[in-house]
């Protein structure tokens, strides 16, 4: 049974803190140094400047730039011994706290050992991670803690912060991780149980877990719905919409709708996100391996299976660096670390060597101005972006984040593109506009937990202010997408044309502020699928996806259906559901003109078990 949702609502924070209604029936810089640096390869020093030709009319080469380096001002890197990490902590969370579309970023960091007392609690842009290749090698005696304290118990708005690698003895024997959307909590060992919701039991809308161990029971409780992949828990307690499971040990079995439980046995492919790493007194990037049929999590025996990179093979990235330093370094055979902070780009950051990773830290945040594109990848194998948001400018780009140039072809499934932990916003912090935000042209790439979001609630908010009328948009063949969180576009939500496209896991909101109507008709249909399926795909397949309308602008629009394929054998669905939150518009059917219409206020999902 599901406990009650608190009396008293938020404040008027913005349009998506109504959403928990639905549900009540079922700055400025802190400027703290970094503790510890890898130190600047000799390398970097053997790289100086080119010598000039013997002629003097011809041009000089470029400086080559350094690997390497400080990690800057907004990174804390403590050990066991380092005074005063609660106060610093403190001092974060205070300034992080309810800066939801503040400027402040920040990574903490925890060298291997065993820590006492600890209560970190994460606001805004903010990551904690040990830095250990195992979580093991670094063991909190206290908590990592998200709560909705700043938002009267609402949950539903606690975005951009994250966990990793880390192992926690939680002081009362459960942690708490009430958290939304690009959240992710990776890699984690929890000696006890996880509570996935707010202080009351309030309002909850997330989350995303992957390669972790919770020894004791996960605790969704409120939370709308929840992907965990690739994981080992003690037990699951309840199920509010759409709880899915992929490759989970300990996960409850199919039941879908009732419990709502979608349970895959392993996960097709995947392969963890790139993490930082000690090694002595140097940082080091570990790149896990690729997994088939997976299971569990990937550093249980012993030293985790992949490969590493010294991070004198990085060029590390501050704020302020433009784009064209920033292609310079990749261009000189450089991978990129991108500490916290915002990153101007009047041109796109073109990766175009194969293996080449992108990694950020402390959600660093990628800002295209005058309608540039953020991130450009070549069609080449084995490059992984992690860890960074991409913000859209004033000025409407085409798109946000390219994997792959239009027409891509070649087979990566040995060694394929991922993109984890990538986040896109369009508005909310300011102004944003963008046509399409994440195109997938590069066959047999892996997106790993997104979640692409044109802003409903912030400034700069409004049908046609951050107008973007499409979000994931996938050409590629034989791509995966395991954690898709797709919300509020003025059209289509995710196009798919690739051929046997895979989902696990998709949630979705169409957008509230629709005017009417008319604002939303797709020709002779009543708005925009959520969830599109191209007319000349012949196999494709999806597990656990839902799709929930609140038109609250115009709660008479109606929208036909969530979902939108053709009727094939080998395009297949397992595990539908729409729900109308609170009665705000309705939809007719589920996918296509299959399923139950939602009705009047009570928020109950209409739901399709196997479709066709």
């Amino acid at each position: 049974m599901l406990p009650s949702s608190p009396s008293s609502g938020p404040s008027s924070m913005g349009r998506r803190a109504l959403i928990g209604a639905a549900i009540a029936s079922a700055p400025a810089v802190l400027g703290l140094s970094t503790e510890a640096a890898a130190q600047t390869s000799t390398q970097a020093s053997a790289q100086a400047a080119q010598p000039a030709s013997a002629s003097p009319s011809a041009p000089k080469k470029p400086r080559a730039l350094p690997g390497g380096g400080d990690l800057g001002p907004n990174v804390l890197v403590f050990d066991p011994s380092t005074p005063g990490i609660q106060a610093r902590l403190d001092e974060v969370f205070r300034q992080q706290e309810s800066a939801q579309f503040g400027t402040g970023r920040y990574a903490l960091l925890f060298k291997p050992g065993t820590y006492h007392g600890l209560n970190a609690q994460l606001g805004f842009y903010t990551s904690i991670a040990g830095l250990g290749l195992s979580p093991d090698d670094t063991t909190i005696n206290g908590d990592v803690t998200v709560d909705a304290g700043w938002f009267n118990g609402n949950a539903t708005q606690n975005f951009w912060r994250s966990a990793e690698n880390l192992a926690l003895v939680p002081v009362n024997g459960t942690n708490r991780w009430a958290v939304a959307q690009a959240a992710p909590f990776r890699r984690m060992h929890i000696r006890g149980g996880l509570n996935l919701s707010p202080t009351g039991y309030g309002w909850a809308s997330g989350g995303y877990i992957a390669d972790s161990r919770i020894d004791g029971q996960v605790g969704p409780y409120s939370q709308q719905q929840w992907y965990t992949r690739d994981s080992a828990i003690g037990s699951w307690l309840n199920g509010v919409w759409n709880m899915v499971f992929s490759g989970v040990e300990g996960a409850p079995a199919q039941s879908f709708p009732n419990p709502p439980y979608t349970t895959l046995d392993t996960t097709p492919v995947s392969r963890e996100k790139p993490f930082l790493y000690v090694q002595g007194n140097d940082f080091r990037v570990f790149l896990p391996e690729k997994r088939t049929n997976a299971r569990g999590v990937t550093w249980g025996n012993g030293t985790p299976r992949g490969t590493s990179l010294p991070l004198t093979q990085f060029y590390v990235a501050r704020p302020g660096v433009t784009a064209a330093t920033l292609n310079e370094a990749l261009t000189q055979g450089l991978h990129l670390l991108l500490t916290p902070g915002i990153y101007h780009l009047d041109r796109p950051i073109r990766v175009n060597r194969p293996n080449t990773v992108v990694l950020g830290l402390g959600y660093a945040t990628l800002i295209p101005d005058n309608g540039a594109t953020a991130v450009q990848v070549a069609d080449v194998d084995g490059v992984r972006l992690a860890g960074f948001l991409v913000d859209a400018g004033p000025v409407n780009s085409a798109t946000l984040v390219e994997i792959g140039p239009r027409g891509a072809s070649s087979d990566h499934s040995a060694n394929p593109i991922t993109v984890q932990d990538v986040f896109v916003r369009i508005g909310g912090a300011g102004a944003g506009k963008a046509t399409t935000s994440m195109v997938i042209n590069s066959r047999h790439t892996i997106v790993d937990h997104t979640w692409v979001w044109r802003a409903d609630h912030g400034e700069g908010v409004g049908w046609e202010t951050n107008r973007a009328d499409y979000g994931v948009v996938v050409n590629g063949d034989d791509v995966l997408a395991t954690g898709l969180f797709v919300e509020h576009f003025n059209k289509y939500d995710v196009q798919w044309f690739g051929q046997r496209g895979r989902t696990i896991f998709f949630q979705n909101e169409k957008a509230y502020d629709a005017p009417n109507q008319a604002a939303i008709q797709n020709g002779s249909i009543k708005g925009y699928a959520a969830y599109r399926v191209g007319d000349a795909v012949t196999s494709h397949e999806g597990w656990g996806l839902g799709s929930y309308c609140y038109y609250n602008v115009n709660p008479s629009i109606v929208q036909h259906h969530g979902f939108a394929a053709p009727v094939r054998s080998g395009v297949r669905f397992h595990n539908l559901l729409v729900v109308s939150l609170g009665g705000n518009g309705q939809y007719e059917c589920v996918i296509n003109d299959t399923g139950a219409p939602t009705s009047g206020t009570s928020t109950v999902p209409s739901t399709v078990v196997s479709y066709p």
